[in-house]
């Protein structure tokens, strides 16, 4: 009985041992927490132990070979350690290189907490298995690492609301499984890849609120996929490509607060588009009278640009419109009536050369 009593403790001690994580990943978890500073919601305390896979907040291990897998850790979060503080976390210091050392990394959550600076480790590049990238509402400096098209299985990189300076990577177009691109507000120059439609499996590109200037990409015509593309507030120039009707899923572009000149595609306005902002740019010329069946808008803004001319009567022939903004242009002429202007205010009009008719005051 006494021989099978230790056998019995020897095979649990050999269990416990295979089923923990291994020493080198619970190093580099203390390294990662060393270089952190969260005064206010205690969220570390539950790093102690021999076992970083278990009961460690924010960490989840692969329950197969026993290596972390996924670090989530969000600053902004319905989790009782939040409600219980009644606040959002906020965070200083840096992520640590030792990050890359868990070379069984899938997921890289350490997002809104507002006060994480330095630069992303370059080393993060190596990470063979990582599918999601989401650094989102720190403090982040410097550049995207440049060769971030190794990361070969990335389907989500979320860098938005950080500080990230220089070009946009011209490898990110390697990584031919992104599905979530978002890069808003930060201080990103140079131009967009040219062949940027290499991501043909990319269902949104958010990259609002930077510096990137240069032409629209026509290659982004390729990506099939791409329902939201959103680069507004940048300093993008040249004319709209006549492609847009060719992305058969995209819903909404906005292209608002740029420098783009020339004229509006027709097919734009008979495309699948269904949110469409062109304002504050240097578009000219008329209105395409090439609205029809197809044309369903619940948001339509051509305001502040330099258009000129009539507005189409074809837009009459749209399905619906739910918000039409033209004003400060350089319009004229009698507003139709009926849909879907009957349900517009006078702000949609206001500050053009010579528009008249309801809902202006100015009669024809």
């Amino acid at each position: 009985m006494e021989k099978w009593f230790y056998f019995w403790l020897f095979a649990m001690t050999v269990i416990t041992v295979v089923t923990a994580c291994p020493p080198s990943d619970r190093a580099a978890l203390m390294s990662i927490k060393a270089a952190l500073h969260e005064p206010y919601l205690g969220i570390f305390n539950s790093w102690t132990g021999s076992d970083c896979c278990r009961g460690w907040y924010g960490v989840s291990c692969d329950p197969y070979i026993h290596r972390v897998a996924d670090i989530n850790l969000r600053g902004e979060s319905e989790d009782p350690i939040f409600e219980r503080a009644h606040r959002t976390g906020f965070m200083t210091g840096s992520i640590s290189p030792a990050i890359c050392k868990l070379d069984r990394l899938s997921s890289l959550t350490i997002a809104d907490w507002k006060g994480i600076s330095g630069e992303i480790p370059a080393c993060i590049t190596s990470l063979p298995f990582l599918r999601t990238l989401d650094l989102i509402g720190n403090k982040f400096t410097g550049r995207i690492p440049g060769d971030i098209g190794r990361l070969k299985e990335l389907t989500v990189l979320n860098l938005a609301d950080n500080s990230l300076t220089g070009p946009i990577p011209r490898s990110i177009v390697n990584l031919g499984r992104l599905m979530h691109l978002d890069l808003r507000n930060n201080k990103l120059s140079g131009e967009l890849p040219s062949n940027m439609g290499q991501l043909k499996m990319m269902s949104r590109a958010l990259l609002s609120g930077n510096q990137i200037g240069g032409p629209l990409p026509v290659s982004l015509s390729n990506i099939y996929r791409l329902s939201d593309l959103d680069l507004s507030l940048n300093k993008l120039s040249g004319e709209i490509p006549d492609m847009f009707d060719k992305m058969p899923v995209l819903a909404t572009l906005n292209l608002d607060g740029n420098m783009i000149s020339g004229q509006i595609p027709g097919s734009l306005l008979n495309s699948g588009v269904s949110i469409l902002n062109l304002s504050r740019n240097a578009l000219e010329g008329r209105i395409p009278d090439s609205f029809g069946p197809r044309s369903y808008f619940m948001v339509l803004d051509l305001s502040r640009n330099r258009l000129s001319g009539q507005i189409p009567k074809s837009i009459s022939t749209a399905s619906y419109i739910g918000h039409l903004d033209v004003s400060h242009n350089q319009l004229c002429g009698p507003i139709p009536a009926g849909s879907p202007y009957d349900h517009l205010e006078e702000s949609s009009f206001a500050y053009n050369s010579c528009l008249c008719g309801k809902p202006l005051s100015k009669k024809c």
